[in-house]
């Protein structure tokens, strides 16, 4: 590509620069230099030098912005240009490439979709080990086997790398990196923000970015388009924004992210239109609303609505301890009402990546707002609180043995935040390990889908899973049973262990004396 600027000379002429060459306007050679140099010579001879010097600085600089600006724009057109009817094209031949930021238990299970529906995928992440196992053909996450892994990426239809400059090569770039809370529980959005910073350095006409992360309303907007505009290119006309959010829950064998419906909100009616055919063309059901802040706020939503839920029924379930009554006993029965009322359980604390943390997301929006969102923090105050109420009650529980935490053998069982999966993403039971260890009690964990306790943003308890057996489970003076693995053998549980602190009701059913079960 080759641009012409007009810049003026000493006599008033002017001359374009094409390519750094210098020519005559009007004149078709471009090797004449003689009505420059006479310009010079007679400058010289009046004493004018100084005003040939700024003239020729000024014009240098004029070169060096023009220069700057086409390399620019070669390095943002890309090939091909891809505007909403070719969008439509690259979507049904499957030859728009995608993008994934973050290969996580969101990332991995989106890539998994999308190759499925015959894309080429390329993901992204700043951890070079999990970039290197996905290379290798092997898969960190229970739920995504390495042997998809392994045959995505010899079919070529899926690479991970951490170089930041391939994003050059992809059409759709999906962002799917952690939001969590400061210390302050404000939003931390330094990850949303710093990957926005790497595609606006590598961001090119044509691509259409979506946000997946879960966030306050107003954030691909106000937060994300502004960055990416930095780039010197236009959301909506350039290219194209869009928040859809995630809603996978790992374990799940009914659901998955192809049956989930996704939600879509586009900047504007052309990211609308490519967001939502894209994904239309990987998932059963999209969903499309009218703006990125619907789409937000829905997801905020779907979790502030299960937040306040549990946090009523742990509420219940402390006030129905005291009375004696079982709170599990309490919820089946009003579940047989066939309306008007939705099961929810109570439970040692909140974990996952949403619940514990998204709904603190619109209380510090709400406050922009002057507006104080009671419900939500009430209930973040009790689901937060469960984990030293849970403590409490191993406290109460050997109490009735005459022992104390400190210097007590406990075991807990199950360091994930969920039964059967290995996700431990705010697991209450890291709380409930650290709380108990700083009690001086000596603490041990099993969990067969986590053999060993992974370094995490605020964590590292450099703890490996203990085999159970009957001898074994008889030598701790509690067992904490914090998580309800289908595979853990209850009966031999029950039957073995001294004292045991259930907190998900997963003893129901099974024979043991009264005085050894303890709810919490």
């Amino acid at each position: 590509m080759q641009a012409d600027c007009w810049l003026p000379l000493r006599n008033g002429s002017l001359n374009p620069l094409s390519g750094g060459s210098v020519r005559e306007a009007g004149d078709g050679s471009s090797s004449s230099n003689e009505p420059r140099d006479e310009a010079w010579r007679s400058a010289v001879r009046a004493d004018k030098l100084d005003e040939v010097l700024n003239d020729m600085t000024k014009a240098g600089a004029v070169l060096k912005k023009v220069r700057s600006q086409l390399m620019g724009s070669k390095r943002k057109q890309g090939s091909p240009l891809l505007t909403v009817p070719t969008w439509k094209k690259a979507i049904e031949e499957r030859t728009a490439r995608v993008g994934i930021i973050g290969l996580g238990y969101v990332g991995l299970p989106l890539m998994r979709t999308f190759c499925a529906a015959g894309f080429s995928c390329v993901g992204f992440d700043t951890d070079e080990s999990k970039v290197e196992k996905i290379n290798a053909g092997k898969s960190y996450i229970k739920h995504i086997p390495s042997s998809l892994i392994k045959r995505v990426v010899a079919e070529k239809k899926f690479t991970a790398t951490t170089n930041p400059k391939r994003l050059r090569d992809c059409d759709a770039i999906l962002i799917c990196v952690p939001t969590p809370l400061t210390a302050m529980r404000d939003p931390d959005m330094s990850y949303v923000e710093n990957t926005a910073h790497l595609i606006a350095e590598n961001l090119r006409r044509g691509q259409v970015v979506v946000l997946e992360s879960t966030t306050y309303p107003g954030t691909t907007r106000d937060l994300v388009r502004p960055i990416l505009e930095s780039s010197g290119l236009t959301a909506e006309k350039d290219f194209f924004l869009a928040f859809s959010p995630e809603r996978d829950d790992p374990g799940r064998k009914d659901h998955s992210t192809e049956t989930i419906p996704k939600v879509v909100g586009g900047l504007g009616p052309s990211s609308l239109k490519i967001a939502a055919g894209l994904y239309a063309a990987a998932v059963d059901e999209v969903v499309s609303v009218s703006t990125c802040e619907v789409a937000e706020a829905a997801k905020i939503l779907e979790n502030v609505y299960r937040s306040i839920n549990i946090a009523m029924v742990n509420e219940l379930k402390m006030l129905f301890d005291r009375m004696d009554i079982d709170v599990w006993e309490v919820i089946r029965a009003a579940a047989t009402k066939p309306f008007g009322f939705q099961a929810f359980y109570p439970g040692p604390g909140l974990g996952g990546h949403c619940i514990p943390i998204d709904p603190f997301y619109l209380t510090w929006k709400a406050r922009q707002y002057d507006m104080s969102t009671r419900f939500i923090e009430l209930a973040g105050e009790i689901n937060t609180a469960m984990p030293d109420y849970v403590v409490a009650r191993v406290a109460e529980a050997l109490n009735t043995k005459k022992k104390a935490v400190n210097g007590a053998k406990i075991l807990v069982l199950g360091l994930a935040y969920k039964k059967d999966v290995d996700d431990i993403r705010e697991s209450p039971s890291i709380q409930l390990i650290e709380t108990l260890k700083s009690q001086g009690a000596k603490v041990d964990y099993n969990d067969p889908h986590v053999p060993r306790t992974p370094i995490q943003r605020d964590h590292d308890l450099r703890m490996v899973s203990k085999k159970i057996t009957p001898k074994m489970l008889s030598g701790y003076d509690c067992v904490l049973i914090a998580t309800n693995h289908s595979s853990y053998d209850y009966p031999l549980i029950a039957k073995h262990a001294k004292l045991i602190v259930d907190t998900r009701n997963a003893l129901d059913g099974v024979r043991i004396a009264k005085n050894k079960r303890f709810q919490a």
